[in-house]
């Protein structure tokens, strides 16, 4: 479990491995370098191995997830 607190989020950056995001708490942003998108409890987010992204809290909101993948490395 990943918990930001408002305004916060990730370094851009990429894992070996894809990676699921599953929505806890609050609201927040998943965005790669095409797009962003809010999201909320029970959003399921797949971000595919190599893909350049970041994900963390709205500035109004707390926000949680579970980040869910296999082993390997991650670069930013």
């Amino acid at each position: 479990l990943v918990s930001f607190t408002p305004g916060a989020r990730t370094k851009l950056h990429t894992h070996t491995t894809e990676q699921v995001l599953y929505i806890t708490q609050g609201k927040g942003v998943v965005a790669t370098e095409k797009e962003e998108q809010t999201v909320t409890p029970g959003f399921i987010v797949f971000i595919p191995a190599g893909e350049l992204h970041w994900h963390g809290a709205t500035k109004d909101s707390s926000f949680a997830h579970l980040a869910i993948r296999v082993p390997g490395e991650t670069h930013f």
